[in-house]
């Protein structure tokens, strides 16, 4: 596929990363309505068509290669990373590559391109795993608290903001971080594809008591964050925890899904330590074993299922005016609906749509599209 750029570069556009992924796709989408002129820097043969629906500009290349990212960003105004390794589940060296090493070349390429801001997707796991003092955690927490042994994933959220705020010490680098939870939202091909056929087949428990606090929240809340942090001048320098549509727990939160997938009620409870035990035994094995999928269950679910702690998204309400504009109900309808159709096998590909489900083909209807 080649790279043609002059559509975008006569008038300036903003570069996403990650936009055939979950979150990325969500920001994508939502620019778009607004009009603002989008280029996306994707893998070769990557599953575009989404993108290519949305009438955004493709540009190939690899988020280590620094001569790809200093071609990707030039001309761009506002720089969205949304690419990283996914999942809890791989090599240090693949984390390393995909999630460290990737923000850093980018982020030099748009240093070099003198980007008006470069938001950051990074992830409420960049605080580590803090001890619940009962206290929502804010943005003033340190970052990389109390790292398990083989916890890769939360060991790269650290280190890539780590590299990414030395350059706003040294360089003035126009850096914003958004930090977001447990992510769904339709596109989603990690969590909620397999969660969905657990909840079908009455596979799920719960992870102690089930009345802890769940912070997930839907792509398209996070999606209305990072771009109003992107333009908004008190944002710059600054990260906004950005985790939740209110309160919900674990009980809740699997209940509403099973009710509407048709599956079972979700009643059976684990001691959070038994759980997290068995994970971590599980987890030995496959390192012994080097194996490539993960295991039943990791330590890392088992912590974002039955974890106690909260995070406070006041900075991002009072800063940036942000607040999560649809319940749960609406938006966890809207997510499974849209697997539902997938499993249908849809005629044709899934039609653009706004954050509230609104079409963005110019003779379609408006309609809830599913999340």
């Amino acid at each position: 596929m080649p790279n043609l750029k002059s559509k975008t570069a006569a008038a300036g556009f903003d570069l996403i990363t990650g936009g055939t992924g979950l979150l990325g796709s969500h920001l994508a989408e939502q620019l778009v309505r607004q009009g603002t002129a989008v280029r996306a820097l994707v893998r070769p043969g990557s599953d575009t068509t989404f993108l290519r629906g949305l009438g955004v500009e493709l540009f190939e290349g690899d988020l280590i290669d620094p001569a790809a990212c200093a071609e990707a960003v030039d001309g761009a105004r506002v720089v969205y990373h949304a690419a990283a390794k996914v999942g809890d589940w791989g090599t240090k060296a693949e984390f390393r590559v995909n999630t460290v090493e990737a923000s850093e070349t980018l982020a030099a390429a748009a240093l070099g391109a003198r980007v008006q801001r470069f938001v950051q997707i990074s992830s409420t796991s960049a605080y580590g795993h803090p001890i619940d003092w009962g206290v929502p955690i804010d943005e003033t927490a340190a970052l990389g608290q109390r790292i398990w042994i083989w916890d890769d994933y939360t060991w790269a959220k650290v280190e890539a903001e780590r590299r990414l705020w030395a350059l706003v010490e040294a360089y003035q680098f126009p850096l914003t971080v958004i930090r977001p939870s447990w992510l769904y939202g339709e596109r989603d091909r990690t969590t909620f594809p397999r969660l969905l056929q657990k909840l079908k087949s009455g596979g799920l428990i719960l992870v102690g008591r089930g009345t802890n606090p769940i912070s997930a929240i839907y792509a398209g809340q996070v999606a209305e964050a990072a771009i109003l942090a992107a333009h908004h001048p008190a944002a710059l320098g600054e990260a906004f925890n950005v985790t939740d549509q209110g309160f919900i727990n674990q009980s809740e939160f699997f209940n509403t899904l099973a009710r509407l997938v048709g599956g079972p009620r979700v009643w059976l409870r684990l001691p959070y330590w038994l759980v997290y035990s068995g994970a971590f035994e599980f987890e030995a094995f496959a390192r012994l074993t080097r194996a490539a999928q993960p295991p039943l269950i990791t330590r890392y679910a088992t912590w974002l299922m039955g974890r106690s702690l909260s995070y406070s998204t006041a900075k991002a309400r009072s800063v940036l005016g942000w607040v999560p504009r649809e319940p749960y109900a609406i938006t966890l309808e809207r997510t499974v609906r849209w697997f539902q159709d997938q499993e249908r096998g849809p005629a044709r590909s899934p039609e653009p749509t706004t954050a509230s489900g609104e079409s963005l083909a110019e003779d379609s209807p408006k309609n809830a599209d599913s999340s």
